[in-house]
């Protein structure tokens, strides 16, 4: 029998300790995070501990257990626990030591508000390392599952033929309460418990109701202002033309809860939107624009709307707020599903080219649509019939054609790699948060990339 095999020999002996610096390769992510999370000015961090009781985990070795476990696909506290026990870089991430679930858990949720400073100061690192210089950015959204299932969620017609029914039961109930001293109860029944357990369920369906009223009275509001937007064009269409307007005229919203308007118990401020199933989930619409160069996230925000239309605004005061070191946002690439004449006004008052749609832009055009070009403006041309017109031409089409290459293959590897497809928190700040950490462990993934 051959006896070429490299010996094993567990139980061998170091004559001196191991380093943990001899544990990786040089040029391995477990270092390259370390490395970033040690440039980061982590004093308000820090200033946090009051240096009392048992002494803490630093905020560096949490936040880089937090970013090495989300950029490589492992979210869970739990999980990230037992990989210091279990992996290796893991191991000299925490620099041999061991937080248990419990304290990175409660770091996490406790500094989300610290999360977005720290984003861009990986961004100023990223420009200082010659990877980031801000140009043309891609926006685009996807709808991240909520930590809730879609069976706790209440419709409004539900929720009123539920009241009914457990009213009636309370009803009942304090009529058998009544005469127990002379007729009997059924065995097994507690009939105080029982009150209880009907009340709470009064409670809870009472409070989603109203949340459910709120909600339809601020889609109320929206929808009329829309209503009277569509209004007020058709009439100075008409006065300046002197002829009625073709089409339907606009139909006023209706006021009040729909019978299929929803809230979940579970996660209250998570929305029902359409999932890539066909079906329905309880989710959030996160929104990511992305430098076009470098794929590196430059604005992450969550929002509660299942359409794209609204979030333009919030991409643009954030894009505003970046350091002025990265340079200035040149151009935006949006599909078709933020379309709007305000959206494009809003990019031109921002010094923003807008690169937005009015509809899907087909594949494998005819030879003749490829290399026509559009008829000249007029002088007097608003800001979408310049973006429109831009948008036929060969220039406008090959700058677009970068949106998709660029956005939806960060979305692909979070969701479909690191497999990041529901949020472990709850409520819209808190995934906000969330979704912020899952941006940055992209952005230090992408410049371990880009430095390779």
């Amino acid at each position: 029998m051959s006896s070429n095999f490299v010996p094993v020999d567990r139980a061998q002996q170091y004559l001196f300790p191991p380093s943990i610096q001899d544990w990786l390769p040089e040029n391995h992510l477990a270092r390259f995070v370390v490395d970033i999370v040690s440039q980061l000015d982590l004093r308000p961090l820090v200033e946090t501990y009051a240096g009392n009781g048992v002494k803490a985990h630093h905020p560096q070795v949490l936040l880089s257990l937090l970013f090495y476990g989300y950029a490589t696909g492992i979210f869970s506290s739990r999980k990230i626990e037992r990989a210091t026990y279990d992996s290796i870089a893991f191991r000299y991430v925490s620099a041999n030591t061991h937080p248990d679930h419990d304290t990175i858990a409660t770091f996490r949720k406790r500094f989300l508000e610290h999360l977005n400073p720290l984003f861009k100061q990986i961004l100023l690192l990223a420009h200082e390392m010659g990877f980031l210089k801000l140009g043309k950015v891609s926006l685009d959204g996807t709808k991240i599952k909520a930590n809730a299932s879609r069976h706790h969620a209440l419709s409004w017609d539900y929720a009123n033929k539920l009241e009914q029914q457990l009213q009636a039961e309370v009803d009942e109930l304090m009529c058998l309460a009544e005469k127990a001293d002379s007729e009997n109860i059924p065995d097994g029944m507690d009939i105080p418990e029982e009150l209880s357990r009907r009340q709470d369920r009064l409670d809870a369906i009472a409070k989603a109701k109203e949340q459910i009223e709120q909600r339809a009275a601020k889609r109320y509001d929206q929808e009329q202002h829309e209503y009277e937007k569509k209004v007020a064009a058709r009439r100075d269409k008409a006065e300046e033309t002197g002829k009625k307007p073709r089409g339907r005229e606009p139909k006023p919203p209706e006021s009040g809860p729909r019978k299929n308007d929803q809230v979940n118990l579970t996660d209250e401020e998570s929305r029902i939107m359409p999932s890539s199933n066909k079906g329905f989930d309880s989710a959030y619409n996160a929104q990511t624009a992305v430098d076009v160069a470098t794929m590196i996230i430059v604005e992450s925000h969550v929002s509660q709307a299942a359409n794209d239309k609204q979030e333009i605004a919030p991409a643009l005061v954030a894009l505003a707020a970046l350091p002025a070191q990265l340079g200035q946002v040149e151009a935006l690439l949006a599909d078709a599903g933020y379309y709007s004449e305000d959206n494009v006004v809003s990019c031109a008052q921002s010094q923003i080219e807008a690169f937005i749609p009015p509809g899907r832009m087909g594949h494998n055009q005819p030879l003749g649509e490829r290399f026509a070009q559009p008829a000249p403006l007029p002088e007097n041309a608003k800001p979408i019939d310049e973006m429109r017109h831009k948008l036929k031409t060969e220039e406008g089409r090959a700058v677009y054609a970068k949106r998709k290459s660029t956005v939806e293959p960060v979305f692909g590897i979070i969701k479909h790699v690191l497999g990041f497809r529901q949020f472990f928190l709850r409520g819209l700040k808190a995934v906000t948060g969330e979704w912020t950490l899952v941006s940055i462990a992209w952005n230090i993934k992408r410049m371990f990339a880009l430095k390779g």
